[in-house]
């Protein structure tokens, strides 16, 4: 149980990281629409990646169990 708490602090954290970074490259460079599609895309695969690696230790836990 606490996995799921550290991995929800590292995954809100990590999005608005993520955003902000992608906020400072382009932002400017493009529409504000484009930015913000960007921005999705950018969070949607961090957050995907998060939840394999969430995922992937639970998984290897149930194993070793």
């Amino acid at each position: 149980m606490q996995e799921a708490l550290v991995y929800c602090v590292v995954a809100i954290s990590s999005v608005i990281v993520v955003g902000y970074a992608v906020h400072m490259l382009v932002g400017g460079l493009v529409s504000q629409e484009t930015e913000y599609l960007l921005i999705a895309l950018a969070c949607f695969a961090d957050m995907a990646v998060i939840g394999y690696m969430a995922w992937d230790v639970i998984k290897r836990r149930r194993r070793d169990w």
